[in-house]
């Protein structure tokens, strides 16, 4: 696929098929590449693997809009498959920020992105019910005025910013489905009970799911027999590589050993699965 319209149809169909899908998130175009190489349907940026990858913490305002779309853009231009951003809170209090953030997404090339209710204040972290809901509403219809079927997703955040409400999650994860967002989102929901009444709440609208954090571990049957539609690992896949990346480099400070290189991917291998996806893309 190289037309964006194209892409847009196709991400639209993974959300209106049976069962669940896995949408695991790259942080730039080397991991864009290799992912695409081993046959997932689509991908999506992680804000905090950007974060990490430029030695800048996630969450605090540290990445800007400009640098957000320029690495989902190198993402997009580095594979086929449809890409959906994490656009944090649209990069702005207003809920216009939010509608001009899902305009520029489009002239990135990106099929989707998500909108959530983070302030980036860890004092009030929240915005407020009323405030969040025009901030969906104006998202939605910037989206929904783009020539090609963009999927706009809703995040409730409450779960991840130390307001474990799962009330007013789903209070509010109930009215970004009701001004138009075509997919729901929760970070956090780690029990079946929790997932099954998210599912419920909004349905028919598709949710997300995010595994690989910590104290939530179900698997992709699990989850669709639950209703999740669309799975992610957000910045799992990052941690993972960062994980081995310091336990190299700890084995070498501490120890003065190179036993790490034993599990590393070998050169020829990495060099040939990239040089393969070069061709096609």
């Amino acid at each position: 696929m190289t037309d964006q319209a194209e892409k847009a149809l196709a991400f639209r169909r993974l959300h209106e098929r049976p069962g669940a899908f896995i949408i695991p998130n790259p942080w730039d175009a080397g991991t864009a590449k290799l992912l695409t190489q081993m046959g997932f349907e689509a991908l999506a940026t992680t804000s905090a693997g950007l974060a990490f990858a430029l030695g800048r913490p996630d969450g605090e305002g540290a990445i800007t809009r400009a640098e957000t779309l320029a690495n989902a853009r190198a993402i997009v231009e580095a594979t086929s498959l449809p890409v959906n951003a994490d656009l944090e809170n649209g990069f702005g209090d207003r809920p216009e920020d939010c509608a001009e953030t899902i305009r520029q997404a489009a002239q990135a090339g990106l099929v989707g992105g998500s909108i959530e209710d983070t302030t980036g204040d860890a004092d009030d972290p929240i915005y407020p019910f009323d405030l969040s809901v025009e901030r969906v509403r104006t998202a939605v219809a910037a989206a929904h005025a783009l020539p090609f079927p963009f999927v706009l997703t809703a995040r409730a955040e409450n779960l991840i910013s130390g307001r474990p409400d799962l009330p007013d999650t789903i209070h509010r994860l109930k009215a970004f489905a009701a001004v138009g967002a075509d997919a729901l989102y929760a970070p956090g929901l780690k029990t079946r009970d929790e997932i099954a009444a998210v599912v419920q709440a909004v349905a028919p609208k598709p949710v997300n799911a995010i595994m690989g954090l910590a104290g939530a571990n179900l698997s992709r049957a699990d989850l669709a027999a639950l209703g999740i539609k669309r799975i992610s690992v957000g910045s799992a896949l990052a941690r993972a590589a960062f994980g081995g990346f310091l336990r190299a480099a700890e084995e070498m400070q501490r120890h003065g050993t190179f036993d790490f290189a034993d599990a590393a991917v070998p050169y020829p291998e990495l060099n040939r699965r990239l040089k393969q996806q070069a061709a096609k893309v």
